[in-house]
């Protein structure tokens, strides 16, 4: 990739504290604006701070792979905000795997399925795959509600694999890199629980937040 994703910018860089119980909505439009103008945000689910993007903005998705410094054989999620949205982007899902959906979503899963033509290419692994999440977060839920479409999403952690959970913090590393930091307080450093279900029967990809519930 070339050095410029990285210096691009929306526009200035912006800070929005926002209550998760109840959030300003207000605020979640000011944050669709920015990811709509191709903006790269920072952004709380149930687990850890995660990059977010609009799916349909190259660009932006080639900052993400930039600022992580992974290449693009690496998988993103999306994020979505109820199951039936999910049909359109995955393929294959088994009685089984809905059954897994229902009980996984919202919480701190992110499940692996056969990508379908919908999804940008940019986003689709070697495999062919992409990770769907809902995350039990109205920050994060609300913003995809008002965008109308998934978030493109990979959690926010260093070169080591620490994941930095602290606003403060995010806003010092980060602020040349994105173009907004939704402070929603610190969160767990736990990752979500990712389960694969490209192939039929469930795999455990990693074990995280989530509970093993099959």
């Amino acid at each position: 990739m070339q050095k410029p994703f990285l210096l691009y910018q929306a526009g200035p860089f912006m800070i929005f504290v926002i209550n998760e119980q109840n959030p300003q909505m207000r605020l979640i439009q000011k944050a669709v604006d920015v990811l709509q103008q191709g903006g790269v945000i920072i952004y709380p689910t149930d687990t850890v701070y995660a990059y977010g993007c609009d799916i349909l903005d190259k660009r932006a998705i080639e900052r993400i792979y930039w600022i992580k410094r992974i290449g693009r054989n690496k998988p993103l999620s999306f994020i979505f905000s109820q199951i039936s949205e999910i049909s359109a982007y995955v393929r294959n899902i088994s009685d089984q795997a809905f059954k897994i959906m229902k009980k996984a979503f919202p919480g701190p899963y992110t499940l692996i399925f056969k990508a379908t033509k919908l999804v940008p290419k940019i986003a689709i692994t070697n495999q062919k795959t992409i990770g769907v999440r809902i995350p039990d977060n109205n920050i994060a839920l609300e913003l995809v509600r008002t965008l109308g479409r998934p978030i493109m999403s990979a959690s926010v952690n260093t070169a080591s694999g620490d994941y930095i959970v602290e606003p403060k913090d995010l806003e010092k590393v980060y602020r040349n890199e994105v173009d907004l930091v939704i402070d929603a307080g610190p969160k767990i450093s736990e990752p979500s629980t990712v389960i694969d279900l490209s192939n039929g029967s469930p795999v455990i990809i990693r074990e995280g937040k989530g509970e093993i519930f099959f």
